[in-house]
């Protein structure tokens, strides 16, 4: 680029703008330095094609790719000064339309955050410039899913992105709707428009474009490759859905006849295809091999899932066989080499030899108790932390935390490690595959101490229970700082609905005096000032680092009233989590 001072009459902005040239920007928080300091940081231009084109002096020669806001604030300058001497600019060289919509999004992100549809439509725009995903990804340092989610929203009817940039449609809700077909979402909008019909939204959005039920891709028997119905992506939960149940059911279910005619020439002697949406309950029926009669069982949820139970009879029909078997055994059972009780004895000392060892050998110790925690025995129990949250809001934005990005990663590579799969949801409670147990910790075995130990951190973190005391004494000896990995967002603003914590939030973010002036103002009109200051809304300087008292490590409570668990906790952990005093020095008597 060529850096050089313009006319500003020689400059106008530019159609590939990333705010556009519609209407005037807000020049509240930038105006002041303005008048102040001049045009400091130049302006990203371009000659304009027309005034080469025709080697033209009237016309303004330069259109502005970035720094709208700059030129309108020196536009401003210069009517209150009577002229304004010429802006720094950074020329670009002309005629690639992508490049320009590229520098305009990179440099106003980085000065201005663009609401999520400003930036989904600028997304779709490089597209059409010829931008790949793959391109998009390491321009602006996103992932591909990322660039993906974020251009499923321009396939949204512009009514639903207006909507949902005004806040008229929840994310949950606008995030569904990038399942739906255009007619799918025209039929949502006439719904939303007639004013005394149902609405869906949230999840409830999801089960009405299905027609009731969801089915996930991953739950077809059949070839992808051979179906003639539309496949919708769910880029939001990482899933893939069908579109017509009725297609899907018709492949489905020959799927299911094949494989039941597979299983009888593999010498089941009955195969039964349970009705659709009727559960196969384990304990009604026994396990019997083949060679003894035991049939196959095929359920089907009303989701699509195939389950293939093998080898069981009822248990009727397996205590009849058993009876049969017992009169048709005319010889008697041998008798063991050894009884119960020699068992017994040999049983109880060779596991005190074991132990008095595995106490002399804590790292085989600490590889057993993990495959214990990770696979389960007959006197082990560990429960995975399920993370219940109180609505889909608050789920969505721990889900979205670079807190979980991070665990989840890290569980990746653990998964890696024990030869998991790699989408298995946890690693605590997974399947140790034929050889159970002991074939896990054989592997546990052979791996260094610095994996185990990252397999350790991994399984307590996923069986660490959530609002538990443990948490409190945790964060406080691990210096965990809230302001590192969270940041405020409307799940948590709109949950606090108590004007008192709600004024003294206000207090906390945006100072007593303007708490002060908006003390009589409605909750919802404090939530808003409170969003502005800490997003840099309205004119208002953004507040970095700001985390409510409850969340900190040690946390604090704002008011007197109590009920707040956490900070409870902390009250009762504090002798723990304080140093010891001096002991008083020990007098003599004279």
């Amino acid at each position: 680029m060529e850096l050089m001072h313009i006319d500003i009459a020689r400059l106008c902005v530019s159609g590939l703008n990333m705010r556009g040239n519609r209407k005037a920007p807000d020049l509240a928080n930038i105006l002041p330095s303005v008048r102040a300091r001049g045009i400091l940081v130049p302006l990203i231009v371009r000659e304009k094609r027309e005034c080469a084109a025709e080697g033209g002096e009237e016309c303004p020669a330069y259109e502005i790719v970035a720094g709208k806001r700059r030129y309108h604030a020196a536009l401003t300058l210069a009517q209150e000064n009577e002229g304004i001497d010429p802006l720094p600019c950074a020329v670009m060289e002309a005629g690639d339309d992508a490049a320009a919509l590229e520098a305009s999004l990179i440099e106003n992100i980085a000065r201005l955050d663009p609401d999520e549809m400003t930036q989904c439509e600028t997304f779709t725009r490089l597209v059409r410039e010829g931008r790949s995903v793959e391109e998009l990804s390491l321009t602006f340092g996103l992932t591909p899913l990322q660039v993906k989610r974020t251009l499923a929203l321009g396939n949204l009817l512009p009514r639903i992105r207006n909507l949902y940039r005004g806040g008229k449609i929840d994310a949950v809700t606008v995030r569904h709707l990038t399942l739906a077909s255009k007619t799918q979402q025209r039929d949502w909008l006439a719904l939303l428009d007639h004013g005394n019909a149902y609405v869906p939204v949230g999840s409830a959005l999801k089960a009405w474009l299905f027609g009731g039920a969801s089915i996930p891709v991953k739950t077809a028997l059949f070839d992808l490759d051979g179906y003639d119905g539309e496949i919708v992506s769910d880029l939001f939960g990482e899933e893939r859905y069908f579109a017509c149940a009725q297609l899907f059911w018709s492949a489905q279910m020959v799927a299911v006849e094949q494989k039941a005619e597979a299983l009888r020439e593999a010498g089941w002697a009955e195969v039964v295809i349970m009705d659709r949406g009727v559960a196969f309950h384990s304990w009604e029926h026994e396990r019997t091999p083949k060679r003894k009669g035991g049939r196959v069982y095929i359920a089907i949820s009303h989701r699509g899932d195939i389950t293939f139970h093998e080898g069981y009879l009822t248990i009727r029909e397996a205590e009849k066989a058993r009876r049969q078997e017992q009169g048709e055994a005319m010889e008697k059972a041998a008798r063991p080499e050894i009884s119960s009780a020699v068992q017994s004895y040999v049983d109880l000392h060779r596991h005190a030899a074991v132990r008095a060892a595995l106490a002399d050998a804590p790292s085989v110790a600490l590889r057993v108790m993990l495959t214990h925690a990770i696979v389960g025995s007959a006197l082990w129990r560990v429960d995975v932390e399920r993370q219940r949250a109180h609505n889909d809001a608050i789920a969505q934005s721990v889900e979205n935390s670079p807190s979980e990005a991070a665990f989840d990663a890290k569980r990746r590579r653990v998964l890696a490690l024990l030869g998991f799969d790699a989408e298995t949801p946890t690693v605590t409670g997974g399947d140790a595959g034929e050889h159970g147990l002991c074939g896990l910790v054989a592997r546990l075995l052979t791996l260094p101490d610095d994996d185990v130990l990252a397999i350790f951190a991994i399984v307590m973190g996923e069986t660490l229970e959530a609002g538990s005391a443990l948490i409190e004494l945790l964060g406080w000896h691990l210096s965990v700082d809230m302001a590192c990995c969270w940041q405020a967002d409307d799940a948590l603003l709109d949950t606090v609905r108590d004007r008192e914590v709600i004024g003294h939030l206000l207090t906390e973010v945006a100072g007593p005096e303007v708490a002060a002036a908006n003390a009589g103002a409605t909750a919802k009109v404090q939530r808003g000032i409170l969003r502005d200051c800490l997003m840099g809304s309205n004119g208002r300087i953004k507040v970095e680092g700001w985390v409510p008292g409850w969340m900190a490590f040690p946390p604090r409570a704002y008011t007197g009233r109590g009920g707040v668990g956490n900070v409870s906790r902390a009250e009762w952990l504090a002798p723990l989590l304080s140093p010891p005093a001096d002991p008083e020095p020990v007098r003599e008597a004279a």
